[in-house]
């Protein structure tokens, strides 16, 4: 995974289960209760039990550590448990560390999950509270006085300075969520299924935080999302198509913070997303010519458009222009802003259904999805392809 060279990772390891609970906004059962549910149905969907995983992966704010969610799931021993930092930025390397762990031999079978109640319980949206001090949490001190508490105002200042740069309305930031409300309206599994909406109903959806309005910011969910990883050898032998992990990648950039890097050089990009594409391009052979569908994290529309410029499929300032051209299938499960906001972990679903061949919005001959994870913090992706 060198910043500097290739890795030879891909093509060791494959999905070969997805599964979730419904998404709603009030579960009625536990954080527990949920990560269970999504990693037996994940289990199902592969053709496995819990008796074959030996690895488990979750996120450093899951509150169902893997030791409990293996009792609770009738998972025995496990030779491998791992946590990922920096919230939405782990989705795609809690796969990497499953791929990891299986191409080396330290486990064969391994479950990533994620599950909350993000909406009934603790909602990320509302900002910083009560929580205690760590390291980085310090450096938020520098702008929480002056009244930048939550997400959606550490992003507004780079959004702010993105349309200022490039001479850009904010309007240009609905293209992606009309094109999210578009795949989610035909989504069942969606929030906001049978919900489209029009560039007209961003533009006359309130203010949250200049420029940014209501329809750029993605919901808040419950629910529950678990993925199966093991040996490409191994998943040749099970129910599901595989879905091989060709490239994976973490990254972090220069002057890198929390949501609040805004001492670097420019507010235009996502330097941490650069050094995730240029490590994913280099590792898989691939450039953005020969990805079928992209499955962009969409906390906030503008940093979707800023992370098509930092891979590479069109320059600076013209990603607006990209996504109303429909040039790349984007989130076609509905995103974060349609389907369901599970820190990314359900758009790395609809990538294995784009492969399987069993997406709602399916594109034709779709061989390989990007996926990305949070961004504005260390982040993470992956390339999916089809098995040879």
């Amino acid at each position: 995974m060198s910043v500097r060279r290739a890795d030879s990772l891909g093509g060791k390891a494959a999905i070969v289960g997805i599964g979730a609970t419904e998404f709603s906004k009030d579960s009625g059962r536990s954080e527990l209760k949920l990560a269970v549910e999504a990693v037996r149905a994940a289990l199902d969907d592969a053709g496995l039990t819990p008796a074959d995983v030996d690895g488990l992966v979750t996120f450093t704010m899951d509150t169902s550590p893997e030791i409990t969610v293996a009792q609770a799931a009738g998972i025995g021993e496990l030779s491998f448990f791992s946590r990922i930092h920096y919230g939405g930025g782990a989705a795609c390397a809690t796969v990497q560390q499953a791929a990891l762990a299986v191409a080396s031999g330290v486990a064969d079978v391994v479950v990533c999950y994620r599950a909350f109640n993000e909406r009934s319980g603790r909602r990320f949206g509302s900002g910083v509270q009560r929580r205690e001090p760590t390291a980085e949490g310090a450096a938020l001190g520098w702008n929480l006085p002056y009244g930048l508490l939550t997400p959606a105002s550490w992003v507004a200042m780079a959004a702010r300075r993105y349309l200022h740069a490039y001479g850009l309305d904010p309007e240009v930031l609905g293209h992606v969520a009309v094109v999210d409300r578009r795949h989610a309206a035909r989504n069942p599994a969606a929030y906001f299924h049978g919900k489209p909406i029009t560039l007209a109903d961003h533009a006359a959806s309130r203010w949250i935080v200049e420029p940014l309005r209501l329809l750029d910011c993605c919901q808040e969910t419950d629910g529950g999302q678990a993925l199966v990883v093991t040996s490409l050898e191994r998943a040749r032998d099970l129910p599901r198509p595989p879905a091989v992990v060709v490239a994976a990648a973490q990254g972090a950039g220069r002057s890198q913070e929390q949501m609040t890097s805004f001492y670097r050089d420019g507010l235009t990009g996502l330097p941490e997303t650069a050094v995730v594409a240029r490590q994913l391009w280099r590792s898989s052979g691939l450039s953005p010519a020969d990805i079928d569908v992209g499955i962009l994290y969409d906390h906030f529309t503008p940093f979707v458009l800023m992370q098509l410029e930092e891979f590479g499929f069109c320059g600076p300032g013209e990603a607006g222009a990209f996504v109303a051209a429909d040039t790349l299938p984007l989130n076609t499960h509905g995103g974060q802003l349609g389907e369901a906001y599970l820190h990314g972990m359900n758009g790395i679903a609809e990538a294995v259904r784009q492969i399987r061949g069993t997406s709602v919005n399916q594109v034709a001959g779709a061989a390989r999805s990007l996926v990305t994870a949070g961004t504005g913090v260390p982040t993470s992706g992956l390339v999916i392809g089809a098995d040879g």
